[in-house]
């Protein structure tokens, strides 16, 4: 049933280091590849229809190809995609998302949610003069040499809770960016702040994702996030919130859950309608440091297609449709699923829990939920078990994501939750069917 994918699979393989440009379309014993989407359906160039809890990794917040972003996007076309001139449609929509959050005084964009992280940490450097950034433990945040510290920490190298290593994804990394990375442990106020403690004289910023994926999909505590406030304010060093996936939380981003404001936000993803596009927001003071009418500019910044009017025109068309009744309306959907996946868990009998907030959940084959990176740390049957439940969802036209994770669109409604629901019960089942006995019992057998 897919002999065009292995045949073009075979062909990419000759051109592209591994077949692809992007790991996480990696599939055994070939990607599949997309041909069409529509709403919240995707076919491939088999044929084959599926629901998409993936969503592009949850940039796509109104599913695919919405006829609105459909069409201002086609009438911007043709009129030109990117020019060496400011547009009247950069303006528009930087005043609009401006206007809708409080935390944000002034905002500029750039073309991804990595590119906006960077430019966040490298103001807050231009702001502070210190060099050095503190970030949780198992945080992504995109493909800077220093966000991605720690990102895929293990317990062979991850050192002592008390004070966790800093360790590198690529090989070649300057240790020089190790050197300059804090790492805290996630939801740990206490142990973050004695940490942060040792290097307040060096530190620039603390990043934090609110609802970070790869540490878990675990919320981030009130108490935590009010702690790092303080802790910033008292020392002269900047928060900066990743909600380059969590701006979908609510209307005004994840950041109004916790009653204070970042000094500078990283934003991506569903911002773009579709498109490639980040945007980085904060503090007038802070954002100075890119401003080139202030001498001596501190931070000079620019890129050829930041700000290009396709992202700026589909980016805005998606976000006034993403209105707060839309994002309730998606919060309500987000909460039932977790509550329906929760029932069928609890059917099959699997040590199994789900986390997650807003229109996002994750699925974890542990007895109960994690609170940090290292609780949350799978072990080799765990991810024999999430292989499994994957590959079932895949086969049985369920399309998420490879840390069994789900983003919802707009394009979804209570009928889709169940379906997903009936599948995931199937799987689980399926997965149970997989294992020996004891470790399909439980910790107590």
């Amino acid at each position: 049933m897919s002999e065009r994918s292995r045949k073009l699979y075979e062909r990419a393989c000759r051109y592209m280091p591994g077949g692809v440009s992007r790991n996480t379309v990696l599939r055994q014993p070939h990607p599949l590849y997309a041909m069409r989407g529509a709403g919240c359906r995707v076919t491939d160039i088999e044929g084959t229809v599926r629901l998409d809890f993936a969503n592009n990794m949850a940039s796509l917040i109104h599913g695919h190809a919405h006829p609105y972003i459909t069409e201002v996007v086609t009438r911007q076309l043709q009129r030109g995609t990117a020019f060496t001139l400011a547009t009247e449609q950069e303006v528009e929509f930087a005043a609009f998302l401006v206007e809708r959050v409080a935390a944000f005084d002034k905002l500029r964009f750039v073309n991804s949610g990595t590119e906006a992280v960077m430019s966040c940490l490298k103001a807050a450097r231009a702001f502070t003069g210190r060099s050095q950034i503190a970030k949780a433990e198992g945080a992504y945040h995109g493909l800077y040499d220093y966000a991605e510290v720690s990102q895929m920490s293990n317990p062979s190298n991850w050192g002592d809770p008390e004070n966790p290593a800093s360790t590198p994804v690529a090989r070649g990394t300057p240790p020089a960016a190790l050197d300059d990375v804090v790492i805290i442990p996630f939801n740990d106020p206490e142990r973050a702040v004695s940490i942060l403690d040792k290097h307040q004289d060096k530190l620039a910023c603390v990043l934090l994702d609110p609802l970070p994926h790869r540490v878990g999909m675990i919320p981030a505590t009130t108490k935590f996030v009010r702690a790092i406030r303080e802790w910033c304010t008292e020392h002269g060093a900047l928060l900066i919130f990743d909600e380059v996936i969590t701006f979908r939380t609510a209307h005004g981003g994840a950041q109004e859950h916790y009653e204070c404001r970042a000094d500078l936000t990283a934003l991506g993803k569903m911002i773009g309608g579709g498109f490639p596009i980040g945007a980085i927001a904060g503090r007038d003071s802070v954002m100075g440091v890119m401003d080139p009418t202030v001498k001596p500019l501190l931070f000079p910044h620019s890129g050829t297609f930041s700000a290009n009017p396709v992202s700026m025109v589909a980016g805005h068309a998606a976000m006034q449709m993403y209105d707060a009744n839309a994002v309730d309306r998606l919060n309500m959907l987000g909460a039932l699923v977790r509550e329906q996946i929760t029932e069928a868990i609890a059917v099959s009998g699997l040590p199994a829990c789900v986390t997650g907030g807003g229109s996002m959940f994750r699925i974890h084959f542990k007895d109960k939920p994690p609170t940090d990176y290292r609780s949350n740390y799978a072990s080799p049957v765990e991810l024999q078990q999430r292989e499994t439940l994957l590959d079932y969802l895949f086969d049985h036209g369920i399309m998420m994501i490879n840390t069994a994770s789900g983003t919802l669109s707009t394009a979804m409604t209570e009928t889709e939750i169940d379906t997903l629901a009936e599948t995931i019960l199937a799987a689980l089942r399926a997965v149970k069917e997989s294992l020996p006995r004891a470790a399909a019992a439980g910790p107590e057998a």
